[in-house]
């Protein structure tokens, strides 16, 4: 079943985003490869997003929550992106029950609580770790704080419950920001 509402979602949003992959022509230098597509700096966090076969059930649930146009607008966004793995970790049920709509207010705190109202590049979030005596808070737009840290060559990133994601995959830059991709959902404080 859920699988069914992500792969439905995931067309949608290809749709809605129009031609999302490849386009003839130039390519952006530095462009980086996320769940198999290459991620273009010219488009926006949704329309890379939505190419990318490991971002499927994020995408489905930013257009649960109705957050696919607020992605896609100006920025800059700072956006931990957590896979499609980083959601089979959750309780069982616990993804088809946020994407129910009677649950579209808690799905948008969860999605809003992995986006920084900034760009910040893995240099510069480990140089505010550094700078900040080895953790940064870091404000996100569900109005609670993030906390970055490092393990070794790994930026961490520890939610309101201490559970901590690891950043797989760092500086996928976007015409409004940048997504680090993460492996484990942040929970902020219901």
């Amino acid at each position: 079943m859920i699988k069914t509402l992500i792969r439905s979602a995931a067309i949608a949003s290809f749709v809605a985003a129009g031609s999302v992959g490849f386009t003839s022509g130039s390519f952006a230098q530095d462009t980086t490869m996320v769940g198999g597509a290459e991620m273009s700096a010219d488009k926006t966090i949704v329309e890379n997003a939505s190419a990318a076969s490991n971002l499927t059930t994020l995408v489905a649930a930013v257009q649960a929550a109705g957050l696919a146009e607020t992605l896609s607008g100006e920025g800059p966004f700072t956006v931990f992106a957590p896979t499609n793995e980083a959601f089979e970790k959750l309780p069982e049920g616990t993804v088809e029950d946020l994407l129910k709509p009677e649950n579209k207010e808690q799905l948008a705190k969860i999605l809003t609580y992995h986006v920084v109202p900034a760009k910040a590049s893995s240099e510069e979030a480990m140089k505010m770790i550094e700078d900040d005596g080895g953790e940064h808070p870091a404000p996100t737009v569900a109005g609670e704080n993030i906390t970055l840290s490092m393990d070794g060559d790994n930026i961490i990133v520890t939610d309101a419950a201490g559970n901590k994601a690891t950043v797989v995959q760092a500086d996928v830059m976007q015409s409004n920001g940048v997504v680090h991709v993460i492996d484990t959902v942040l929970m902020p404080s219901m």
